[in-house]
């Protein structure tokens, strides 16, 4: 082959692939149904052409932006939408809605342990700077997991507080090593909230989960979900931003911090990538089951090489999000090393762990992608600290993914 993959890994790469079938046609299985919802969703909201042309300066009157929040208001069940590209990325969207949502006096809770590193510093439990939640007056409460998993008991000590305005259930597990939460379960930790506490509201960090499943979190009883257009509902075309889902105040609440007071979501040009975040959303569906299909090839070509992965290559997934245990820092940026030069971008290049923004230890990333930082083309990271776990996700394509993740099995084999 052109990438000079050895026969050793070719052989594995084929055993693994061969155990895969069952888990193969259920990913296509929920791909479909989720691309016939996104098809009657464009049909619904009549999308034209016309839509895709965007606007300049100020943004008033873009059209295809406002059919945009409609349909995705439509896809995730709710009230209203705001799909923007003015969001950085999921965490600045995740900080709006929770602006949004809480005031001085209030107490926000995260229902599943410590939420992803860069929010820390949103919530004001590290300093990161002049401008968290605490800062504002708003206290921050976590409900530790028990073995590794949701704790409902602590949760209902923890929501019955009538200060607690808001819950933040985080849907991956980020760098933590308990499962992603499945819809169901992010539905009984729902009802959990609304029978002990019913006014407060309940918003989904969605990140990676969008279109795993056949339902989303608000489905389910979750008032909001956030989540990054360069991760799962981008397609791999949208070039930045985020949405919001969920019902019409919080929305608006968080529009109002996105922007300020009395412009709110009446702002925001689009710059003629209109058509980039439609398509990549009808695209979306199918993208997401070959991020899955890599993962899953991923989890059996590493098992089979002798390594612990969660979730295993049998199980159902409920994110994107692919572990690999390999014990050791130079495993770690040995396998990094393989995934970069998997790449199309930058596949020369060799990763190293740097201080990243909003982490507290040195983390390695190999991302070769088309767009930065776009956790929906082939990536890995891993913060250089034990147990040394890798965390894979994406594949615009699961030939290219299976690619890079041979090249990566070959690493580790040349470094024992």
């Amino acid at each position: 082959m052109a990438l000079h993959i050895s026969p050793e890994i070719e052989t594995l790469a084929a055993q693994a692939e061969a155990d895969l079938q069952e888990a193969f046609a259920r990913i296509d299985r929920i791909a479909e149904h989720n691309t016939q919802r996104v098809l009657e969703a464009f049909q619904t909201h009549r999308v034209a052409e016309a839509y895709f042309s965007g606007t300049t300066g100020y943004g008033y009157d873009d059209l295809g932006r406002d059919k945009l929040d409609a349909i995705y208001a439509d896809l995730f069940g709710t009230e209203d939408a705001l799909v923007r590209l003015q969001f950085v990325n999921g965490t600045h969207a995740i900080s709006c809605a929770l602006f949004g949502a809480l005031k001085a006096g209030d107490i926000l809770v995260s229902a599943v342990g410590a939420p992803y590193d860069t929010l820390l510093g949103v919530v004001g439990a590290v300093n990161k700077g002049h401008g968290s939640l605490r800062d504002y007056g708003v206290a921050y409460r976590e409900v530790p997991l028990r073995d590794n998993a949701p704790d409902p008991e602590g949760l209902v000590a923890a929501v019955s507080d009538p200060r607690v305005k808001a819950v933040l259930i985080q849907r991956s597990r980020g760098y933590a090593t308990r499962a992603s939460l499945s819809v169901a379960e992010i539905g009984e930790l729902c009802t959990v909230v609304r029978l002990h506490n019913p006014g407060a509201a309940i918003l989904v960090d969605n990140c990676y989960g969008e279109f795993v499943e056949e339902q989303e979190p608000t489905h389910v009883g979750a008032d909001l979900v956030v989540g990054s257009l360069i991760k799962n509902p981008g397609g791999g075309l949208a070039p930045t931003g985020a949405y919001i889902a969920g019902r019409r105040d919080l929305v608006e609440g968080a529009a109002m911090r996105l922007t300020c007071p009395g412009i709110g979501r009446e702002c925001g040009c689009t710059l003629g990538q209109n058509r980039l975040l439609y398509q990549g959303l009808f695209l979306a569906p199918h993208t997401v089951a070959q991020a899955l299909k890599t993962a899953v090839f991923g989890a059996r070509l590493m098992e089979r090489m002798g390594y612990k992965t969660e979730p295993a290559a049998d199980a159902v997934r409920h994110d994107i999000i692919q572990m690999i245990h390999l014990e050791t820092p130079e495993r770690v940026a040995r396998f990094c090393k393989g995934i970069q030069s998997g790449a199309p971008v930058d596949s020369y290049v060799t990763p190293e762990p740097w201080d990243m923004p909003g982490y507290d230890c040195p983390v390695i990333m190999a991302a070769g992608a088309f767009v930065q930082g776009a956790s929906i083309e082939l990536s890995a990271d891993a913060p250089m600290r034990p147990p040394y776990t890798v965390y894979l996700q994406g594949g615009l394509t699961y030939s290219s993914g299976k690619a890079g993740l041979m090249l990566a099995a070959q690493q580790l084999l040349q470094g024992e």
